[in-house]
């Protein structure tokens, strides 16, 4: 392999986790100044308040770091895909304050961002075998996550304005 070419999928993995810890400044931005009740307080009918919002990133990177764990201890294990309806981790984190999911969330982000800093080149490639995806490794995996996770945070932008202006 050509050595800018090696050199080039190292710097796609550092913007991902340059993306990782962009976006959960977002989310402090976003939820700035806002109480417990306030994070809790659904502004749009039937869909998730900010708090729900925030779980609901922490919850899916849990489950991602899971995958990643499996991808670098096995061989192309089997991913199983993640359905978010009646997890009861999510309904865990849920029931704590809101300030209390925000500070667990912004922990658990640095120290994943961390953790996929000192992977090697090789281990973002790890694969893994995955019902909907047929090109599957742990970039893919961070990739998604980020993407997934720009959706949010634009819902949290969204659901954010009914409580008042954000500050600057």
């Amino acid at each position: 392999m050509p050595e800018h070419t090696h050199t080039d999928k190292q710097e796609a993995h550092r913007r991902l986790i340059t993306r990782l810890r962009q976006q959960v400044e977002d989310v402090r931005h976003i939820t700035a100044g806002l109480d417990d009740a306030s994070l809790a307080k659904r502004t749009m009918p039937d869909k998730w308040s900010l708090q729900e919002l925030v779980c609901h990133l922490d919850r899916v990177q849990q489950v991602f770091e899971g995958r990643v764990d499996v991808m670098l201890a096995q061989e192309n294990p089997a991913i199983v895909s993640y359905d978010p309806e009646g997890d009861k981790e999510f309904e865990k984190m849920v029931a704590r304050s809101g300030k209390g999911s925000l500070a667990a969330f912004f922990k658990s982000r640095e120290q994943f961002a961390a953790r996929m800093e000192k992977l090697s080149a090789a281990e973002w490639h790890r694969s893994g075998k995955h019902p909907d995806f047929p090109h599957y490794d742990v970039h893919f995996q961070v990739e998604y996550m980020v993407h997934h996770e720009a959706h949010h945070i634009y819902q949290m932008f969204q659901r954010r304005q009914p409580l008042g202006k954000m500050p600057h």
